[in-house]
């Protein structure tokens, strides 16, 4: 394999020092119109390239953002990802997206190869319920920002939605239509945004002067189809069945409508359905599915221009914010028929 030219090379081939072809590359300006015209000769001649990583090692950190989510699977987090890119683009940065696969020892493996990388900041949503990943990557001084969290302290910016007025709208609709039982299938109950959607959904029941009992929880370990498939076949066996479900994400409610459509249980005649992102395959779904929507595509982007803000201050007057954005609910006929 031959051998890469480095700025070494290009200074012999131009005759000039290793200090004139920095200057070049990084100052043209300050280098006489025909001495930059050899160097840059010899670099095309050369085919030589920047070292980035060398740059960064001496600069202390690099140009890359790094973004680590619960599950790339999610559209959800691509919507995220989506508009945390724009913001890094526009700043001139790339993004390194990373899939803790909700595993707290994935998430802890990722925030040590970040360090090693001397990223210029992470988005993260966390894996780790009990933040001691976070707290040891803060010994670092690399500035993160919380995604789809809400910050327990003032000790870091974060981006999240409502979710316990998501919770409420979702349920408030199903109530408003005639329902008065409704299923609640969960996610794992280590993340905040499950406890903070059923608690709205209760709120919801409340106000509609109806018993918690009325909100039957189903309980799964994953956020996925194959989980609200399992989900659907066991709501399928509850007597009194209720007459709704409500689902922590669309990724469960696609899997519930699957299970549903097998056993030739109608949607929503026979059980009406609501889920929580409004992703792209929400409306594309056999019956179109009534979501709750996050602004997902602005949450990235307004995570991305709170970590450029932290990231590019010099003279520490940067102060942490969290930003609580408002949820949506988009009707469809997975829960048009009133009862």
């Amino acid at each position: 394999m031959a051998r890469v030219a480095g700025i070494k090379d290009v200074a012999r081939q131009a005759g000039v020092s290793v200090g004139t072809v920095s200057n070049v590359i990084n100052r043209p300006e300050a280098v006489l119109p025909e001495t930059r015209a050899r160097v840059l000769a010899a670099i095309e001649e050369l085919g030589y390239v920047r070292s980035e990583s060398a740059r960064q090692l001496r600069a202390g950190r690099s140009r890359i953002m790094a973004l680590l989510v619960l599950d790339m699977g999610n559209p959800f987090f691509v919507d995220v990802a989506r508009g945390a890119e724009r913001a890094a683009r526009a700043a001139g940065l790339g993004v390194m997206v990373c899939n803790s696969d909700q595993s707290p020892t994935e998430e802890a493996e990722y925030l040590g190869l970040f360090a090693e990388q001397r990223v210029c900041g992470v988005l993260v949503t966390p894996a780790d319920a009990s933040g001691r990943n976070l707290e040891a990557f803060a010994r670092h001084r690399i500035p993160y920002v919380l995604v789809d969290r809400v910050a327990p302290g003032t000790g870091t910016c974060a981006v999240s939605v409502d979710d316990v007025r998501g919770g409420a709208l979702a349920v408030g609709h199903l109530v408003s239509a005639g329902h008065r039982s409704v299923a609640y299938v969960s996610g794992p109950g280590d993340l905040h945004q499950i406890r903070d959607r059923r608690e709205g959904a209760l709120a919801a029941l409340a106000d509609a002067g109806l018993p918690p009992e009325a909100l039957v929880e189903i309980p799964s370990d994953r956020l996925d189809v194959a989980a609200g498939r399992d989900a659907g076949a066991r709501l399928l066996g509850l007597v009194p069945r209720p007459t709704a479900v409500f689902c922590a994400n669309d990724l469960l409610a696609l899997g519930v409508l699957q299970a549903l459509y097998a056993a030739g249980v109608r949607v929503p005649q026979d059980i009406a359905i609501v889920g929580y992102d409004d992703i792209e395959f929400a409306a594309a779904a056999a019956v179109p599915l009534t979501s709750v929507r996050q602004p997902a595509v602005v949450m990235g982007r307004l995570a991305a221009e709170l970590l450029l803000e932290e990231s590019d201050d010099e003279d520490g007057t940067h102060e942490h914010r969290s930003v609580v954005l408002q949820p949506e609910l988009v009707v469809r006929a997975s829960s048009s028929t009133p009862r």
